[in-house]
């Protein structure tokens, strides 16, 4: 594994991820400031905005990374994701947040694209490993990202923009001068100069197929829970944002170190696909058990047990799935299929929170939440889980071995 471009790779990923994690807590807040004194309907639709930008653009700019290469696209990437930033710091009437969340979703291909440098400075047998390492710096940027938001927001609320913008800007130029390109003139994506219909026949192999539908499933379902989980503990521990922060920094925590340490060694001894169906099934089975736990019934303990489950089920699964889709086509598609990939992530992040915010007060009056509520959104989000878990199961049945996806 050649280390040295790796690190500069994660060290995008974990700077990408601490901009989005500075977005999240203070832009609700933002938006609410007598400078634009939004709707919570033009949160959703802000935040929607970004997602369906990434679900048009990421494969798009995935298959030109194969094609013109890595270094140009994530150099856009951050450039665009930089000035997307400074808008939002700036921006004096709505339609400008609007202007700078989709800047910033059209450019934000450069997840799938880090994740496609990854798969050329790895061999298929180490895939997982750098796809794990991958996961390791996205869950640190996201713990450190709220926590930046909340210490400079106290000094202006769009102080953690600008800063979010440098940082990306000064990630573009530590990339422009020690990045060296993967994809050279020898290389699979540019030497067999395949077109766009080549590569759309590979989403014919229903091996792929199947890991992509694994992989929306998985997160529908994880994003459905995310997204309550909050209302939840409100509901049933009284916890305010603080505690939740806590919560989602300690899952961040164990995702650092079973993606960063332990799933190399996993998937070398179990492979891929088992380490899937084991972690949907273990989150299926915690999301049925949560809307159970409360102070009478577990309490803190049990809450804390059940979040490590979720964090191990979903370290187990996500960098699996990665290599899975990886590992199912040729050197010469992966920016475009791990674009994809992370296309059909973005759709089910605009699916999941939708329907978990239905679900959370359907069963009930509006605004208001109860047992049976709770309840219901868990269990559905359970029962989209174990659908995933049994997409699982068939692909190992159709696989063979059930240890590696052929491509």
């Amino acid at each position: 594994m050649n280390r040295s471009p790796l690190v500069v790779i994660l060290l995008t990923v974990f700077i990408d991820l601490v901009g989005f994690g500075i977005v999240i807590p203070v832009l609700p807040y933002y938006l609410e400031s007598p400078r634009f004194r939004a709707s919570p309907i033009a949160l959703g639709l802000l935040f929607a905005s970004y997602s369906a930008m990434q679900l048009v653009f990421s494969p798009i700019l995935g298959r030109w990374s194969d094609k013109h290469g890595r270094r140009p696209v994530l150099l856009l990437s951050l450039l665009g994701t930089g000035v997307g930033f400074l808008i939002l710091g700036t921006a004096e009437t709505l339609s400008m947040l609007f202007v700078g969340r989709i800047i910033a979703g059209v450019t934000g291909g450069n997840i799938s694209t880090a994740q496609a440098y990854i798969a050329d400075v790895t061999t298929p047998e180490n895939r997982a490993h750098g796809m794990g390492l991958f996961g390791a710096a996205f869950g640190l940027g996201f713990i450190f990202g709220p926590a930046i938001a909340g210490v400079l927001s106290q000094w202006d609320i769009s102080l953690p923009f600008y800063f979010a913008g440098a940082l990306s800007f000064a990630n573009a130029a530590l990339l422009y001068f020690t990045l060296p390109e993967t994809v050279t003139p020898d290389h699979p994506a540019r030497a067999t100069r395949r077109g766009w219909g080549h590569f759309l026949r590979s989403f014919r192999q229903p091996a792929l197929a199947l890991v992509l539908a694994i992989y929306f499933l998985f997160v529908v379902a994880f994003s459905i829970m995310t997204t309550v989980f909050a209302l939840y503990t409100m509901y049933r521990f009284g916890y305010g944002p603080a505690h939740n922060g806590y919560l989602f920094a300690y899952i961040g925590l164990l995702a650092v170190v079973v993606q960063g340490g332990l799933i190399g060694r996993l998937v070398k001894r179990f492979g891929e696909l088992p380490l899937v169906i084991a972690g949907a099934l273990l989150l299926a089975v915690n999301l049925l058990v949560l809307p159970y736990v409360g102070p009478g019934w577990g309490g803190l303990a049990g809450l804390l047990a059940v979040m490590t489950c979720f964090s191990f089920g979903n370290s187990f699964a996500t960098p699996s799935l990665t290599s899975l889709a990886s590992t199912s086509v040729g050197a010469a598609e992966q920016g475009g299929v791990l674009g994809v990939s992370q296309s059909a992530a973005s759709l089910a992040r605009v699916v999941g929170p939708a329907v978990g915010g239905l679900l959370i007060y359907s069963a009930s009056a509006p605004r208001h939440i109860d047992d049976q509520s709770v309840r219901v959104t868990f269990f559905t989000a359970a029962g989209i889980m174990f659908a995933a878990f049994l997409l699982a199961l068939y692909l190992r049945k159709v696989s063979g071995s059930g240890v590696r996806v052929p491509g």
